[in-house]
């Protein structure tokens, strides 16, 4: 990194040199990127490093804009009577370290608490967080989510508007349909009232779902799911998504057609090579990449986001594919096109990767593994102007040309 403390009017931060993926922009070329306080100045060849006050050499590595992890669970001061599987991971302390500047929440919280988990997570976390309102009144995990009494699609919807500014749609998970049917209990009870209140606030349902011969997969995701609507853990082990002989049902590609979005959402036990990579092989590919990332998968399988991504990209998704499923694909699914995308103007998150080559395993939720020759390892993430995680100085002067400053102690 070097300094220009006399620098012209131009930029605060210049990213000299990278080859920049882009997929918005149809960018996949040697770029400088060019940061101006929060935002994203310039994008071009060889601008000149003499109109920055900070110059970061990027040469041989990757700049794509700020990573989103879609599917994740971070709502860490929920009380423990409320959390009793203590769930949740704190954000800044797994994003930055994967290029990822923003994370969704996916249905840790329902109405009841959203507005507690606003304010002692979300406005506190230097990631930017957004949330699906569970269904269940409570949120997960815990027998309440067996309760059809706790599903309240009115109440959800008014949370959901009342909060437009974090919300992104409606959560189901996690209903099993243990007690036999009545009035109460029918086999759809949550996706049904999912729905209703999607549609009341007008967002889409992010679903987490186990079929049954009562409620099949191929009916929520033909029949039940609207367009826009996402369906998560697609490649976990229940679902029928590989035939016998090998290849795609037809129904995936179908309610592909029909506009529902299918995300990857790995998991401590929802992601398996055997239906992720005969996937992909025949031209069934997710539409985004997430990690649902809590403290049950963090240290294995999912370990992070920058791990999955590197999953999909040796299962033969090329790399400006998987930066595509990991910005602005998921960015256009919450309802945030402003995001994922490093348009001048844009709020400047920005990840820097270097993809390392060699031989490495990657396991899936079965601890089975896949061998590859490519890993994207994280070295610099940038959230709204501000270098966030650089753990190889990147950005940092050397010590010897650090400013006075460096050697004085704060005082008491």
């Amino acid at each position: 990194m070097t300094s220009n403390p006399t620098a012209a009017p131009g930029y605060d931060l210049l990213l000299k040199g990278g080859h920049v993926i882009d997929p918005r922009n149809r960018i996949d070329a040697l770029r400088d990127v060019a940061v101006s306080g929060k935002t994203i100045a310039a994008v071009a060849p060889d601008i000149d490093p003499a109109l920055a006050t900070r110059v970061v050499d990027a040469t041989g590595l990757y700049v794509t804009p700020g990573i989103l992890d879609i599917h994740a669970h971070v709502y860490h001061t929920r009380a423990p009577e409320g959390d009793p599987e203590g769930l949740s991971i704190v954000a800044d302390a797994h994003s930055f370290r994967s290029g990822v500047t923003t994370m969704v929440d996916t249905g840790t919280a329902g109405w009841r608490h959203l507005r507690h988990f606003k304010h002692t997570v979300i406005d506190r976390a230097k990631t930017r967080i957004f949330a699906y309102v569970n269904i269940v009144d409570q949120g997960m995990l815990g027998d309440f989510e067996q309760d059809p009494r706790t599903f309240d699609a009115e109440l959800a919807a008014d949370a959901a508007l009342a909060h437009r500014d974090i919300v992104v749609g409606i959560k189901t998970a996690h209903y099993w349909t243990h007690k036999p049917c009545d009035e109460l209990h029918t086999p759809w009870a949550a996706v049904d009232q999912a729905i209703k209140a999607a549609e009341l606030c007008r967002m889409p349902v992010m679903y987490d779902f186990w079929p049954r011969p009562e409620r099949t997969y191929p009916d929520l995701i033909l029949k039940k799911a609207r367009p826009g609507d996402i369906h998560t853990h697609v490649f976990a082990q229940q679902f029928p998504v590989i035939d016998d002989a090998g290849h795609v049902y037809p129904h995936m590609f179908e309610a592909r057609a029909r506009g529902v979005i299918f995300d990857l959402g790995h998991g401590a036990g929802s992601f398996w090579f055997r239906n992720a990579v005969r996937a992909v092989a025949g031209g069934f590919v997710p539409d985004s990449i997430s990690t649902d990332l809590h403290t049950h998968s963090v240290v294995q399988p999912v370990v992070d986001m920058q791990t999955t991504m590197s999953k999909v990209l040796n299962m033969g998704v090329s790399l400006p594919d998987v930066i595509k499923l990991s910005t602005s694909n998921p960015a256009n699914e919450i309802g945030h096109p402003e995001l994922g995308h490093l348009s001048v103007g844009a709020c400047a998150d920005v990840a820097v990767f270097n993809l390392r080559s060699g031989q490495f395993g990657f396991v899936d939720c079965g601890r089975a593994k896949i061998t590859g020759d490519r890993k994207l390892e994280c070295v610099l993430t940038i959230r709204a102007g501000d270098v966030l995680f650089d753990p190889n100085g990147l950005g940092a002067p050397l010590w010897t040309q650090a400013p006075s400053q460096y050697w004085r102690l704060p005082e008491a």
